[in-house]
């Protein structure tokens, strides 16, 4: 990619992050995470090691932020189990670069997948107006 594209990218990036309410960042956080996971996947299929682990670093970093997000005093059990998944999910991707192997993330991209497509079916519109706001402010 030329030098051009990849400012544009990042501009374009920095300023859909600099516009997004919490709950669209988390919905690019997960988005993210499964770009990653796929290049990874594709990484290791062509053996590139160098690519396969800053692709796994980057899910990683992810997938750390996700879970620094977590509210553990107001999210209570669901909370705690969250942060036990990611947990999870960052020791089946180290256990993807030291065995050099697809399905520790194919295994993580599912995982990813399922919590994505459920932050998906959240109607932040039908939430209580508090709620709501809070979860619209950018």
């Amino acid at each position: 990619m030329n030098q051009g594209a990849k400012t544009y990218r990042r501009v374009n990036v920095s300023s859909s992050v600099d516009n997004a309410s919490p709950h669209q960042l988390i919905k690019m956080m997960f988005d993210g995470a499964l770009a990653r996971l796929k290049r990874a996947r594709g990484c290791v299929t062509h053996n590139d090691i160098e690519g396969r682990s800053e692709a796994i670093d980057g899910a990683m970093s992810i997938i750390a932020a996700l879970q620094g997000c977590l509210d553990h005093e107001k999210g209570g059990q669901l909370s705690a189990h969250l942060d036990s998944l990611y947990d999870y999910m960052q020791r089946r991707l180290f256990r993807a670069t030291v065995d050099n192997a697809v399905e520790p993330i194919d295994e993580v991209a599912d995982l990813v997948l399922t919590l994505k497509e459920a932050w998906d079916a959240i109607d932040v519109s039908a939430l209580a107006p508090k709620v709501r706001e809070a979860a619209m402010q950018p």
